[in-house]
């Protein structure tokens, strides 16, 4: 019998389900519940959430392995995706008009201020960076392409918390605050309380921006905007980031340009 975990033996064969392969469609059923699932997961785990044999889990495991879509933790074993399903996650997140749209824009925040300035839109999992441009003088973080950043305490974040359709968002924001309880943080203008949240949001909205200093995360200042859909959604968030405390000035020139440009992206730029 061959070990290929979509030979006909293994998976029932190739007869076609609506057009497609069922080995393949089982497959991806496993890549898309660990996908969806908050943390690396466990073999069991994932047999569990899709109702299948563990071992016909760890076959298709082994392959997306091989194929560079799913890593294995060495000290946990644990499963979680690879770096060839963020690529493919980020390309995909790269063709949304709305990314075209703003990328030339970043380029001219970059050389305006001399900082470092993102683009996220939002994942399955939270605000994802699709765009990241740096400035020579950059503060060395660990952003990059494909970081999915925290709604509680970004800059970024926070935008979508404010802005984001709730209920796509709203067990993102709750198992946060979850979190953020049960290993008591707090924040200057935030505690681990939904009526905190609300309260936050509910100022960032009236603001119609974010900004986190030093005290957030030491030597890092961030400044965001969204770009809003026709329905006064955020389909995305420009962040810009820096070592200077005088970004997060509400009369900083950084935050005037942010703001104008995320203005221009919202009449234009958005899907509807």
């Amino acid at each position: 019998m061959s070990a290929d975990p979509f030979s006909e033996e293994e998976a029932g064969g190739r007869e076609a389900t609506r057009g497609g392969i069922q080995s393949l469609d089982m497959a991806l059923q496993v890549l898309q519940a660990l996908a969806r699932m908050p943390q690396p997961a466990t073999l069991s785990e994932l047999a569990r959430r899709c109702d299948m044999p563990p071992s016909k889990v760890h076959r298709y495991l082994a392959s997306f392995i091989n194929a560079g879509l799913v890593g294995q933790r060495h000290r946990s074993g644990r499963y979680e995706l690879g770096r060839g399903a963020v690529e493919l996650g980020i390309a995909a997140m790269g063709r949304l008009d709305i990314v075209n749209s703003a990328a030339d824009r970043l380029e001219e925040i970059v050389d305006a201020t001399g900082a470092a300035v993102l683009l996220a839109v939002w994942g399955n999992q939270g605000p994802v960076v699709v765009r990241w441009h740096r400035h020579a003088s950059f503060v060395v973080t660990s952003l990059g392409l494909g970081t999915t950043l925290p709604l509680l305490n970004s800059a970024t974040g926070r935008i979508f918390m404010a802005f984001g359709e709730r209920r796509m968002m709203a067990a993102r924001i709750e198992e946060e605050v979850a979190r953020a309880a049960k290993l008591k943080l707090s924040w200057p203008d935030l505690t681990p309380k939904l009526r905190s949240v609300e309260a936050l949001c509910a100022k960032l909205r009236q603001a119609g921006y974010a900004a986190v200093d030093g005290r957030f995360i030491p030597g890092l200042n961030a400044i965001s905007a969204p770009v809003l859909n026709w329905q006064g959604e955020a389909e995305a968030a420009i962040t810009i980031t820096s070592g200077d405390r005088g970004l997060v000035d509400p009369r900083s020139p950084a935050l005037s340009l942010l703001r104008g440009i995320c203005a221009e992206l919202s009449t234009h730029g958005a899907s509807s």
